[in-house]
């Protein structure tokens, strides 16, 4: 179960869960490929778990205009 950051807190940065899974998804799959984190510290070393701490953070948004990788701030 996702704790830390929390389903509420993630929510707020998407305008749904399916978003929210795609995203991190994609997130996730960059950071297991070596891509630069964008936070100076993680609570974890999964990448998934990385991608949320992104999300919530908001250092990862969707452009709704580019389809194919996320917009990383």
């Amino acid at each position: 179960m996702l704790t830390n950051p929390s389903i509420d807190k993630l929510l707020k940065k998407v305008d749904s869960r399916y978003s929210l899974v795609i995203l991190a998804s994609k997130r996730a799959h960059e950071l297991a490929e070596g891509s630069k984190p964008l936070l100076s510290h993680y609570q974890t070393t999964k990448p998934l778990t990385k991608a949320f701490e992104e999300i919530a953070a908001g250092a990862v948004t969707i452009d709704k205009h580019k389809k194919d990788k996320p917009d990383v701030q």
